[in-house]
């Protein structure tokens, strides 16, 4: 087995109200509380770092996946849901990949995309380690385009 080790160094100061900043790898940003939760909203958050962790993982999976199908292009557009009262929790994540194909492809094709967007999630490492505890879902929208 491999083990690969990724490291997250990070600053705070202040409570709820407060800001920081974190260094892992190539990123690097400032962190807050975001202001729908009434903190100062400054850099990103913990909640834009889940949704872009997750949206990441599934949309390199997805890619992956589609490569063989000699689709190299998507869209994505993910959605996190997040209750703050009684607790704060993550409800949801909703995953809308954009796939644009010939208008000749035909049905057999449209069925392997599609099956492969769902498929994207159910094996992406990220969607795996909130398995049981965010409920993560796609909503793939399948475009024919003109060549």
């Amino acid at each position: 087995m491999n083990e690969h080790r990724f490291e997250l160094k990070a600053e705070w100061t202040g409570g709820l109200d407060g800001t920081g900043n974190i260094r892992a790898g190539n990123l690097v940003t400032a962190i807050s509380v975001p202001s729908q939760l009434d903190g100062p909203g400054i850099g990103t958050n913990p909640e834009e770092m889940l949704l872009g962790a997750a949206g990441t993982c599934y949309l390199i999976t997805l890619s992956i996946l589609l490569k063989r199908l000699g689709i190299t292009t998507i869209e994505l557009n993910s959605e996190i849901f997040v209750q703050s009262s009684p607790a704060m929790k993550v409800d949801k994540i909703i995953h809308r990949p954009r796939i644009s194909v010939p208008i000749h492809t035909l049905q057999e094709e449209l069925d392997k995309i599609s099956k492969a967007a769902y498929r994207a999630e159910q094996t992406c490492m990220i969607s795996k380690a909130l398995k049981g505890n965010v409920e993560v879902t796609v909503e793939p929208e399948i475009s024919l385009v003109q060549e």
